[in-house]
């Protein structure tokens, strides 16, 4: 992009910023090391909440020492004013964490003495600082001329082509210290920084869509949008019916085969029954030997009659003899 033609646009969106936003002042009379606590509040929200939770931290903590030793939780609920409590809570633990251990103090005003170049350095060695934060203090703190730039800054700018993509992913904006006088800095920071919280807070929301338009209306395409809601899915089917399914897909050997194997299993209620017509058979002679015990028993009753006949007739042959 020609350079000529990128200042042309920075102009143009500071312009349409000063219709829509007042700029904001910081305090005056801090310490370096406060302007770094603040920033990391301000990042992503506006001036007053930020002013607001920076005052809380020091009325209601002993030191700082006190607020770096307290948990995540108990920060984010100090900075619920703010557009994204918990990711402020967090930068600001990692910050006096980091200052705290590199020089057991809360304390940089040294950076002072140094040229900006080596500040900027050593400010960004501490965990927890970001592009935002450190042009905040080298433009608040160390009288330097750095705008603030944050994530929601970034893409606006992104949007209306003031920066290519390969330049946002690489989280800078060329010519933008060139463009803004160094005496309008901290005015045109503030308006700026007020663009990109309205697109962090609110990404699809009318606000931004129509300030951008403004700024570039053949924009239309580059702006965000809302993510295509994902289709309900089919019902699934019962596990039930899937069962049923299953053996018309065999082919025909398989369905033979599988006929086969039940007639094996029902061979052996023949063969059951065959034992049990054995038994009965063989049950039946029984009967019959205890038919003929009793015939022959009747035979010998009938033998043993005999005799008495003739004893009967002997008598009556002696009677009949008796007379004579």
């Amino acid at each position: 992009m020609a350079t000529n033609n990128r200042a042309a646009l920075i102009n143009r969106v500071v312009k349409v910023a000063k219709k829509h936003f007042k700029p904001a002042a910081p305090e005056s009379g801090r310490t370096v090391f406060d302007h770094l606590v603040f920033a990391c509040l301000l990042e992503d929200s506006l001036q007053e909440p930020a002013e607001q939770v920076f005052q809380k931290l020091r009325a209601d903590y002993f030191d700082w020492n006190e607020v770096r030793v307290s948990s995540i939780r108990e920060l984010t609920d100090v900075c619920k004013p703010l557009n994204d409590p918990q990711e402020a809570a967090t930068r600001l633990r990692r910050v006096l964490q980091s200052v705290f251990e590199s020089q057991y103090s809360f304390d940089l005003e040294a950076t002072k003495k140094q040229n900006i170049g080596q500040a900027v350095k050593d400010l960004h060695k501490h965990k927890g600082t970001t592009n935002f934060t450190v042009s905040y203090v080298v433009q608040n703190g160390l009288g330097g001329h750095s705008i603030a730039v944050n994530d929601g800054l970034l893409e606006s700018l992104r949007i209306v082509s003031v920066v290519s993509d390969a330049e946002a992913a690489k989280r800078t904006v060329p010519g933008l210290e060139r463009t803004v006088p160094k005496n309008k800095g901290v005015e045109v920071g503030s308006l700026l920084h007020q663009i990109g919280v309205e697109m962090a807070r609110s990404p699809f929301g009318p606000t931004i869509r129509k300030l951008l338009l403004e700024i570039d209306p053949k924009c239309k395409d580059r702006l965000p949008k809302r993510a295509p809601k994902k289709a309900p899915e089919p019902e699934k089917k019962p596990k039930a019916t899937k069962k049923p399914a299953k053996p018309a897909e065999k082919k025909p050997a398989e369905k033979k085969a599988a006929e086969k194997k039940p007639a094996k299993k029902a061979a052996k209620p023949a063969a059951k029954k065959a034992v049990k017509t054995k038994t009965a058979k063989a049950a039946t002679p029984k009967k019959k030997v205890k038919k003929k015990v009793k015939k022959k028993v009747v035979k010998k009753k009938v033998v043993k009659k005999a005799p008495a006949k003739k004893k009967k007739k002997a008598a009556k042959g002696l009677a009949k003899r008796k007379p004579r």
